[in-house]
């Protein structure tokens, strides 16, 4: 997929990967871009530098999915490139409340379907594509957080389904699956915490691999490579890899029971 005179949607563009997402498809020459966010000021701040247009959204919610895909194809045409990057953490383990799981689950999760339900279709017959978010928590886990780490495998696994069901078709699929990014999600954590273990990159290195890869068609897209390493060693020996894990886990603090 060239970005060059595409039109281009982004949720969760107010900042971080959503930001640098909205601004590399700028800087590669798309003839659109709409940003979604929950925060509408931030969402407004992007959609300015990047020449785009806002809207302030809660992508956990069906109706105003449909709202921002709506006026997104109002405002430049039907989206060729989705990039539902929107997510949210919570810390937390077999604790956490009803009230979080049902959150993460509607962001993480349900916002890629309620996209895909309107546009696979459409963007199938004109040859579009459709970015996920997934992180690397979904290949791996997320220690210190059930919720991420669940919500982040379903996502990756809505991904895999949807380029099996919708491939053939004419929709390109994507996940992107980095490790430690330097957002607002790991602020708080020193050089990035364990997912920091491995460098922790700019959002603009993680939106470049994720155009580079979608231009190679690629569906499994890591800008942080050695995850492909992490992934052959849980398939090949999962009780050891499981090992590791408590073991980092130790070292960070315990984790959260």
């Amino acid at each position: 997929m060239d970005v060059k005179d595409r039109v281009v949607a982004v949720t969760g563009g107010g900042n971080g990967i959503g930001r640098a997402l909205a601004m590399e498809a700028h800087r590669r020459g798309a003839r659109a871009v709409a940003v979604a966010d929950l925060d509408g000021a931030a969402a407004e701040a992007c959609a300015d530098a990047c020449g785009g247009r806002a809207w302030a959204t809660d992508v956990g919610d069906d109706q105003a999915v449909g709202r921002f895909i709506e006026g997104a194809e109002a405002f430049a045409g039907p989206i060729d490139i989705y990039c539902s990057n929107a997510g949210i953490h919570r810390t937390g383990g077999v604790n956490t409340s009803a009230a979080d799981w049902q959150t993460c689950w509607d962001v993480n999760v349900m916002s890629h379907a309620y996209a895909t339900r309107r546009l696979a279709a459409p963007m199938a017959e004109r040859g579009g594509y459709f970015l996920i978010t997934a992180s690397a928590a979904g290949l791996l886990s997320q220690i210190g957080s059930a919720t991420y780490a669940v919500t982040k495998h379903a996502a990756l696994a809505y991904a895999e389904w949807l380029s099996i069901a919708w491939g053939e078709r004419g929709l390109g699929v994507s996940a992107l699956c980095p490790q430690a990014v330097r957002t607002d999600m790991i602020a708080d954590l020193e050089d990035g915490g364990v997912a920091g273990l491995d460098g922790v990159l700019e959002p603009e290195d993680v939106a470049r691999a994720a155009f580079d890869g979608m231009a190679a068609g690629t569906f499994l897209i890591l800008p942080h490579p050695n995850v492909a390493e992490y992934v052959r060693r849980k398939a090949a020996d999962p009780e050891r890899w499981l090992r590791g894990m408590r073991r980092l886990q130790e070292r960070f603090g315990g984790g959260v029971a």
